[in-house]
């Protein structure tokens, strides 16, 4: 398996994602240009997952961010999917090992993620990966 950053944006990466995105949540997959922006805004990575050695299609994608606050350098994943045919086969794993390895690169302390508790096989990866289940509230407001 190769995990690698994009760095421009293809037919083939957006392709990817019209059929991931919708294995992740109900909202639209992102456009061209929000593709685009996401893969060139500085404080985001993103990474993809490939079988073998790195020809096959993509099988998996997460998000890294990484920003400044005033208490350090924040590191957070966000959007991690693995294609239904490929799970079970530790692509999760390996793109999580890589966003740890870059995000401790970039100078982050650490690495944040949240997980529906529904999620039952990506929070039993993430304490197999020994990652702290923190006790604390999430918010959002909806526009």
């Amino acid at each position: 398996m190769k995990i690698s950053p994009v760095t421009e944006l293809t037919d083939e990466v957006y392709e990817a994602f019209q059929g991931l995105i919708p294995q992740l949540s109900s909202v639209a997959p992102p456009t061209w240009d929000e593709l685009s922006d996401l893969i060139l805004a500085d404080s985001t990575t993103l990474l993809v997952a490939r079988q073998d050695n790195g020809s096959k299609p993509i099988i998996g994608a997460l998000t890294l961010i990484c920003f400044r606050v005033p208490t350090g350098l924040r590191a957070i994943v966000e959007d991690i999917i693995v294609d239904e045919s490929a799970r079970g086969q530790g692509v999760g794993e390996a793109l999580i090992r890589e966003s740890l390895r870059l995000a401790e690169a970039y100078g982050a302390v650490g690495l944040m993620l949240t997980s529906h508790p529904r999620r039952v096989a990506a929070n039993k990866l993430y304490q197999k990966m020994k990652f702290n289940h923190w006790k604390t509230n999430v918010y959002f407001y909806e526009f």
